[in-house]
């Protein structure tokens, strides 16, 4: 997949660069102008997943642009603070970011929409609005007033609830509960009486270990896995409320984007669709098989009580609703996000939920060959 997306872009790029300009000289001198860019993340350089892609997308880009644009990423902490990122593709000290949206909430309060809301789109949802249901343009509107470009940067399905030092039996078990969680789920858990922090992954596992955090969300098997969370904390909550389809993205000062001639600017744009779908894919396949490394280590999966998700829906309803009303950008962005919500959950209940029902009970592990 990742040959022919490349060859077409290719194709792509040597007739964009055939037809932007009527001048043949022109146009070659077009052709043959490189560029050298900067992107930060807000990820630990080359972090299984969230870190790879980046780099991913970053050599894909130097091959089918044979080599006019290359671009040198930096993880969280190498170049800004991972939590700067925004701000430093703003400033144009580095040409392009990748993070995820929510991060970015004191600036733009509607942004955390394009990252995730507690109990709203999973993966294929968010997806389906961002490229068709008019997302990528509001998303769009939202950051243009900061000369900043986003696009879909990649996507890690329903993620888990997160590592917890002590079981949840009930909704008093989140008094006074110190958890990492970021966005809209933060403001949730402070309703519930627990006590949201903001902290970037690279801090995580430091923090559990010192008893400055008594829970932590991050992402799923996977990532988790791999910062060794599961030596933290002994209880795996699932399933991620939080985070039904945390989305990330790519973000790109306005001003060195223009300054791409077109046939980049189309290879930039095509490169990010090809990493928004990988990303996906990579988590799909890896998340099981770290599961199963993880339970292996002793790890505990717990689920909450009935009474909690009830008392976590009712407050994510109403923490988005304080947003709504506070913010014309979240009103306006939400506006598209529910109705658009509406109508997958509708055809999903007939489709996917009725087949994973019917799924179910099936041991496919029977249709293996009989051994001699």
């Amino acid at each position: 997949m990742k040959k022919i997306t490349i060859g077409l872009v290719v194709a792509l790029a040597t007739l964009l660069s055939a037809c932007s300009n009527d001048d043949g000289a022109s146009a070659g001198a077009a052709t043959q102008q490189s560029f050298k860019w900067k992107m930060v993340t807000t990820w630990p350089k080359n972090f299984p997943g969230l870190g790879t892609i980046p780099q991913d997308f970053a050599d894909n880009v130097e091959k089918m642009s044979g080599g006019r644009l290359k671009i040198k990423v930096y993880g969280a902490g190498e170049m800004v603070p991972a939590l700067q990122t925004f701000d430093a593709v703003k400033s144009g000290a580095a040409q392009m970011g990748h993070g995820a949206a929510y991060y970015w909430k004191g600036k733009i309060p509607a942004a955390q929409f394009f990252t995730t809301i507690p109990f709203g789109m999973n993966a294929q949802e968010t997806n389906g609005w961002f490229y068709h249901g008019g997302g990528n343009e509001l998303w769009q509107e939202a950051y243009e007033p900061f000369g900043i470009i986003p696009f879909p940067g990649g996507n890690t399905g329903v993620q888990m609830a997160g590592w917890f030092q002590k079981e949840i039996n009930s909704l008093a078990d989140f008094q006074g509960l110190k958890i990492r969680i970021p966005g809209l789920a933060g403001e949730v858990v402070a309703d519930l009486g627990g006590i949201p922090v903001q902290m970037p992954g690279g801090e995580l596992f430091s923090a559990m270990q010192s008893g400055a955090l008594d829970a932590t969300d991050w992402v799923g098997p996977y990532n988790d896995l791999a910062f060794g969370l599961y030596k933290t904390a002994p209880y795996y909550y699932v399933t991620g409320w939080q985070e039904p389809g945390a989305a990330l993205e790519f973000i790109i000062n306005k001003q060195a984007f223009e300054q791409l001639p077109s046939d980049l600017q189309a290879i930039v744009e095509i490169a990010t669709e090809a990493a928004n779908a990988n990303m996906l894919a990579l988590y799909t396949a890896k998340n099981n098989e770290a599961l199963q490394s993880l339970k292996e280590k002793g790890v505990k999966i717990r689920k909450f009580p009935k009474d909690v998700i009830e008392a976590l829906k009712s407050s994510s309803l109403q923490s988005v609703k304080n947003l709504v009303a506070s913010d014309k950008m979240a009103e306006k962005i939400f506006n598209s996000y529910q109705k658009f919500l509406a109508q997958s959950s509708e055809y999903h209940a007939l489709t996917e939920q009725d087949y994973y029902h019917n799924r179910s009970g099936i041991d496919w592990a029977k249709a293996q060959p009989v051994q001699e």
